[in-house]
């Protein structure tokens, strides 16, 4: 299946509720008057965009309605998609050029963060790198479990301690291993919990002196997983985490389970991070790598391949 068509079905639900209520707010107008524009920012709202992004994308309508001299209902709905494409771009490239490259992965339990980490070594692995995972998340056995079972899913190798260990020493082993092994990347399940933002910090930045001192030149990216069915709730999460770590791009679980996809717009837009991938589907081949203009697509076309 191709990226717009498995994005496109991942969209589904916010596609029905977002699109659906703008083309019965166009249905029939002959011209775009302030009642349109007033609905078209309360649907986005209500799909997550957040009152900022929506305020700003309807302003950037009304500017390109005047100057284009859009009356067609068609042709309000593409430029809508137009400007939610541009909003979304920038940034959302995953650039591994160093030999390893590291990947830190954060986000509080159930955001679906060691299903991702899976997903993203089988990505890189059918891309013919080389991939190995360190399991430091320790706060909990069953993390490390079931990263593990990820890691034989996706057929990579995995370090690991015992719960409890000190997560910079996982990280350490990982990064030895990975240069003895000639690993591409390195993916590393970090730090899974909010509750003391003090430890927090503490931890990764013990983390981030390790990876300093081991791969001082390497690529390096620090991904928080947010669950986008929790809408503003993700939005709030990334807020908490942007203020402890170093975050470099989301990635955004669980579009396909939500009508609420509008929230890439808020954490885009309103947080200034890039979202790197976003999840689709249960397989392991549907965490695709975040496409502004296949997203913005999927919000609003319904008939559309590669």
């Amino acid at each position: 299946m191709g990226l717009f068509k498995r994005i496109n079905q991942g969209l589904k639900k916010t596609r029905d509720s977002m699109s659906g209520a703008i083309n019965a707010a166009l249905y029939g107008k002959n011209e775009i008057d302030e009642d349109f524009y007033e609905e078209l920012e309360e649907i986005l709202v209500m799909s997550d965009v957040g009152v900022t992004t929506a305020m700003e994308i309807v302003q950037k309508l009304r500017d390109s309605v005047f100057k284009k001299n859009l009356h067609r209902a068609k042709d309000v709905k593409k430029e809508i998609r137009d400007i939610v494409a541009e909003l979304l771009s920038g940034g959302e490239e995953i650039d591994m050029i160093t030999v390893p490259s590291v990947i830190l992965v954060i986000g509080v339990n159930g955001v679906g963060k060691t299903t991702s980490i899976g997903k993203m070594a089988a990505m890189f692995k059918d891309e013919g790198k080389k991939v190995i995972l360190g399991a430091a998340d320790t706060f909990r056995a069953a993390a490390i479990d079931q990263l593990e079972i990820w890691a034989d899913r996706a057929g990579v190798d995995i370090v690991k301690h015992k719960e409890g260990a000190d997560p910079a020493a996982v990280v350490f082993d990982t990064i030895s291993a990975g240069k003895a092994r000639n690993a591409d990347i390195i993916i590393c399940d970090t730090a899974g919990r909010l509750h003391n933002k003090k430890n927090l910090m503490e931890e990764l930045a013990k983390i981030y002196r390790v990876i300093d001192r081991q791969l001082p030149y390497a690529d390096r990216e620090i991904l928080l997983v947010l669950d986008a069915t929790t809408g503003q709730n993700a939005v709030n999460q990334a807020k908490e985490f942007k203020d402890v770590a170093e975050i470099t791009g989301i990635i955004l679980t669980k579009l396909d389970g939500t009508a609420k996809g509008g929230v890439v717009l808020a954490i885009k837009n309103d947080l200034k991070v890039p979202v790197k991938f976003i999840g689709v589907g249960e397989g392991i081949d549907d965490l695709r790598p975040f496409n502004a203009k296949a997203f913005a697509d999927g919000l609003f076309e319904e008939d559309k391949d590669d």
